[in-house]
C-alpha cells in the first residue's frame, strides 16, 4: 500500500500578497524575474506554495543583535 502524499497548499498571487503585506504587482514582479518565490504553473495558472512563502520569510528574517 502506498503512503498518503502530503497535501501542498497552493495560494494565488493575491493571497500571497495579502499574507506578505505587499501588492500583488510585487508578487508578479518577483515571479517574472524568477526571484524569491518558487511557483507552480499549471497551464496559465500560477500558484505559490505555502512552503515557498515560509522559506522566503525564514531566509529574510534578521535575528536580534544579541542572538548573532
Amino acid at each position: 500500500m502506498k503512503a498518503k502524499a502530503e497535501q501542498v497548499r497552493l495560494l494565488t498571487v493575491n493571497e500571497t500578497a495579502e499574507r506578505l503585506g505587499v501588492k500583488p504587482s510585487t508578487i508578479r514582479s518577483w515571479i517574472l524575474k524568477h526571484e524569491k518565490l518558487e511557483v507552480v504553473k499549471v497551464g496559465r495558472l500560477v500558484r505559490i506554495t505555502e512552503r515557498s512563502i515560509e522559506k522566503l520569510i525564514d531566509d529574510n528574517t534578521i535575528p536580534p543583535k544579541g542572538d548573532r
